[in-house]
């Protein structure tokens, strides 16, 4: 009973959403397709202002990448995680998660493709995945977007919340996948 419910939740909660708000903007009497028009050019119009700031981004990232610094800052610090017995595969995905959303799910892939998907280092990226954030996108991105050049102490306490992310989700997997 509960997977019938939750099958049909997911194949209808998007569409009844959609369906409701246009319900309740006509009740309303407000010109639903007007509003949707008028929203749709303020998205357009704030995806040009974001171009910038996400190619900036991008090259940034493939800097990082390219020229090594991301191997050199992954063996450096593969003997801490070794004496933590965390995998030395989920360093690269622990290190570019805070960067890039796209660059950590590619090498979530690799490690899924390497270890499989129900391994421990399988299991600590997903997990990783989903307690950490792309703080570094999300500064530049959305901070940027709305013209906010002073992020003050919104990069260390985001970095400081991916680490704590981070070091949760090894504990979480050390306790429940051993």
């Amino acid at each position: 009973m509960i997977a019938f419910l939750v099958s049909f939740l997911s194949s209808w909660l998007v569409p009844l959403l959609v369906a409701a708000v246009i319900i309740f903007g006509l009740v309303r009497k407000v010109n639903v397709f007007e509003a949707f028009v008028e929203g749709a050019k303020e998205g357009f119009s704030i995806a040009v202002r974001l171009i910038p700031y996400l190619v900036g981004m991008l090259v940034a990232i493939g800097l990082f990448r390219d020229s090594g610094a991301m191997e050199l800052l992954v063996e450096y610090l593969s003997p801490l995680m070794a004496g933590l017995h965390i995998p030395a595969e989920v360093l690269p995905l622990a290190i570019m998660r805070p960067i890039s959303g796209n660059g950590s799910l590619a090498l979530l892939t690799e490690i899924m493709q390497s270890s499989g998907p129900d391994s421990f280092p399988g299991r600590l990226a997903s997990t990783m995945m989903g307690s950490t954030e792309t703080t570094f996108y999300i500064l530049t991105i959305y901070f940027g977007s709305v013209g906010i050049s002073k992020t003050r102490h919104s990069l260390p306490v985001g970095l400081l919340a991916d680490l704590g992310g981070f070091l949760v989700s090894v504990v979480v997997c050390r306790l429940a996948f051993g």
